[in-house]
């Protein structure tokens, strides 16, 4: 099931973050404050997927930009980074948005969802992460809304 996100799901969020962080390395480097990193500055909406009744994945609409979105290692291969993802094209597009995301170049599982439901790579670059680490993310945005030509 997918749902809107409450406050007090936060911590099960969280909790769930730091399996995917330990199993897939997202997000890159832990936040220190990761309840806060959930809830970033611009968040428009959230998501959580739950399986029996517990939470299995988030996603979060910051403007137009799908952001915090994972799937617990457990929970994956059942389709939730896809609904999740949908909720958050529905959102975006009923507000006259056309999502976009970033992506770690090196994050394969997350690329191959995107392109998958025919998200188009716009750009990569090179992004200086500090500390010395340069990173290479590429930029998507979602398939144009209306029939296939």
């Amino acid at each position: 099931m997918i749902r809107r996100r409450h406050d007090r799901d936060l911590d099960a969020c969280v909790a769930v973050l730091a399996e995917v962080h330990t199993h897939s390395g997202y997000p890159h480097h832990w936040p220190g404050e990761p309840a806060r990193w959930l809830t970033p500055d611009g968040l428009t909406a959230a998501w959580v997927a739950e399986t029996d009744g517990a939470v299995a994945g988030h996603a979060a609409l910051c403007g137009a930009e799908v952001s915090r979105l994972y799937v617990a290692p457990a929970a994956r291969g059942a389709g939730l980074g896809g609904r999740l993802l949908d909720a958050v094209e529905e959102e975006a597009v009923a507000r006259g948005l056309r999502p976009v995301l970033e992506v770690k170049a090196t994050d394969t599982a997350a690329i191959a969802l995107y392109e998958r439901r025919g998200w188009l790579r716009r750009t990569t670059e090179r992004q200086d992460w500090g500390a010395g680490e340069t990173v290479t993310v590429h930029h998507y945005e979602a398939r144009p809304a209306g029939p296939a030509h």
